[in-house]
């Protein structure tokens, strides 16, 4: 999509601080971190919302979570614990239109969330 800035992300015309990438998923540091682990893992499609994910989709939203799995692995959280969080539409708190998952980690996370 061309006014989207995952997109743009994804397709390295804006620069991020991009931690993985493979053929389908892009992973970066958010700009306003809410842990000390705050990353984004995105699909390099682009999904507006999870609402606007198919069954065609499965698979790609099963790569992004194994790919947020391997990566809190790697930043060492995955033993303490992290959460991945999809916001979808505004009331729940998204303001970017492509979906995208927060990897939070690295101290201990409230509950309820919100």
């Amino acid at each position: 999509m061309e006014n989207c800035i995952f997109c743009k992300v994804a397709n390295r015309s804006v620069p991020s601080k991009i931690i993985f990438e493979n053929e389908n998923v892009v992973a970066f540091e958010d700009l306003h971190p809410q842990a000390p682990t705050h990353i984004l893992v995105i699909p390099k499609k682009h999904i507006g919302t999870l609402n606007d994910a198919t069954q065609e989709d499965a698979s790609l939203l099963g790569e992004i979570i194994l790919s947020a799995a391997a990566i809190a692995k790697d930043r060492h959280i995955s033993g303490s614990g992290y959460r991945l969080v999809c916001n979808t539409n505004p009331g729940a708190g998204q303001s970017v239109f492509h979906i995208h998952f927060h990897l939070l980690g690295g101290r201990t996370l409230a509950w309820p969330p919100g």
